[in-house]
């Protein structure tokens, strides 16, 4: 065969080659048990338990759900003089968010702000991220309006609708803790890169449709999110178009988009566009009280009520007819605020170079969700706009969370007033903004050239979701992306067409 430096291995009793004994085969019970544990404990979080003494081993268990009681004692005022920074910086930001966000989930805009309030502490001693930044979000604000709203309308019905928005949110926190506790973080992880950038984009586009009532100064408009129900609903109404707030509305979205791109161009004045929207609060709030818009059209939030996050634990709604709504509202808004967070959070430890645990992670979200349905707030989770200023800003450690935390409670107890005359077409350029970014057609375009099928799986859930539902769209590419699943394994292991 010539002159060779190595051989093959072989089955064959050839000089110089050793056979290579077949590994027996392990009992199924032994075989299945060692196959869960690769899934559940990879890590074995239980390993830093053994073999120490039992005061240790509390130590230890209050850290791992703790983290803060492992970093804290390192912290410096070096540290603190960043997230000090960073946590101002995001408040700015989240203040407004917070109320457009509310108004989009057809809740009371303070609720915006006590959501802002109580997670974040939560989090900040129980999460293993240091740059995810704590609050509300677009897209699980549509679900809550888009689910809820089926069956109970906020306008009619208020306070049900909100009763059950609390409902909702407790459930939600409850499956996502029961998901780290558990470590069932690999279900989060089945929603695809192709389901969620359509999902998201389609999400995106309906909110953006949903702020048309805002920006045309509308006061009635369609429950529905598909995009038929929504133009039919701003095309039958030009009689009621508001010019005022329409052009209010689209000067503060240039204004918006103006500094968002700044900001992207020169990343050292990210602070631009993380102003922004609290700069356009304050001036449109301005040029409404001094010019009297609120007298030609123009809609303004009107009072927020003074004070802290009132308790409400009694207001959840268990023995209501429609709990089974507030469960599958809670279940699927959870899933999605899990998915953004942790990706969010992985993303910017990446940057970084330091190790968030995904499980620690759904424990510390489902916790602040739980406490927050108990004190009047609805979902929350990392959303990406927030977490990348407060990386931006040279967040050090989860403090920045309890700084901004902080910010939100002077507010709610002194500043609320100020808030009355804020229009509501300012609320909407906000959304507006925000929600461009989500539309990442780029990622779309990717997708075509590397994978046709994840292509599909792609425009079926934007598909879905313009043109149905939120639900349908997410229903539909996971469905496909399961039948995918399924087709390579049985292709793989069974040879089945």
């Amino acid at each position: 065969m010539g002159n060779t430096d190595f051989a093959y291995p072989s089955t064959m009793n050839v000089e110089g080659a050793h056979q290579v004994a077949i590994p027996p085969s392990k009992p199924f019970i032994k075989s299945f048990m060692s196959n869960l544990k690769e899934t559940f404990f990879p890590d074995d979080p239980l390993r830093q338990f053994k073999n120490k003494p039992a005061s240790k081993k509390f130590i230890l268990g209050l850290q791992y759900f703790l983290p803060i009681l492992e970093w804290g004692p390192k912290y410096t005022l070096q540290f603190f003089k960043a997230d000090l920074i960073s946590g101002i910086t995001i408040a700015s930001l989240a203040i407004p968010q917070g109320i457009s966000y509310a108004k989009l989930a057809n809740l009371p805009p303070i609720l915006g702000l006590y959501s802002s309030f109580i997670p974040p502490l939560v989090y900040a001693m129980m999460g293993s991220s240091r740059d995810l930044a704590v609050g509300t979000v677009a897209v699980a604000s549509l679900l809550t309006a888009s689910m809820l709203g089926k069956e109970v309308s906020a306008i009619e019905n208020p306070k049900l609708y909100l009763h059950l928005a609390f409902t909702a949110t407790f459930f939600a926190g409850v499956l996502q803790a029961a998901f780290g506790l558990l470590r069932l973080g690999f279900i989060v992880d089945f929603l695809s890169h192709s389901t969620i950038v359509g999902f998201m984009a389609g999400a995106a586009t309906v909110v953006i449709l949903q702020q048309l009532k805002g920006i045309l100064g509308l006061e009635h408009f369609t429950r529905g999110t598909d995009l038929v129900s929504v133009m039919r609903s701003v095309f039958s109404q030009t009689h009621e178009w508001r010019w005022e707030s329409a052009v209010l509305g689209c000067g503060f979205l240039f204004f918006l988009m103006l500094t968002k791109h700044f900001s992207k161009r020169r990343p050292k004045f990210f602070w631009v566009s993380a102003m922004a929207p609290l700069t356009s609060v304050i001036l449109g709030s301005l040029l409404v009280y001094f010019a009297h818009a609120e007298n030609h059209g123009v809609q303004v939030i009107g009072e927020l009520k003074k004070g802290l996050n009132p308790i409400t634990v009694t207001d959840l709604a268990f023995d209501s007819p429609y709990l089974m709504t507030a469960i599958k509202t809670g279940m699927i808004t959870a899933i999605i605020a899990l998915a953004e967070g942790i990706a969010v959070g992985r993303s910017f430890a990446m940057y970084k170079n330091y190790h968030i645990d995904g499980n620690k992670e759904m424990i510390a979200f489902g916790m602040m969700n739980i406490a927050g349905s108990l004190t009047s707030c609805y979902l929350t989770t990392g959303p990406f706009s927030r977490s990348a200023v407060n990386f931006n800003s040279g967040c050090k450690t989860a403090v920045s969370n309890i700084v901004m935390a902080l910010a939100v409670m002077i507010t709610l107890l002194f500043l609320t007033p100020l808030f009355h005359y804020t229009p509501l077409v300012v609320l909407s350029a906000i959304i507006i903004a925000a929600m461009v970014g989500l539309i990442d057609y780029d990622k779309a375009i990717h997708l075509f050239k590397v994978d046709k099928f994840d292509f599909v799986v792609c425009m079926s859930a934007y598909i879905g979701v313009v043109f149905f539902s939120v639900e349908t769209g997410l229903i539909l590419a996971v469905s496909i992306q399961l039948y995918t699943i399924i087709d390579r394994l049985l292709t793989k292991n069974f040879n089945i067409r």
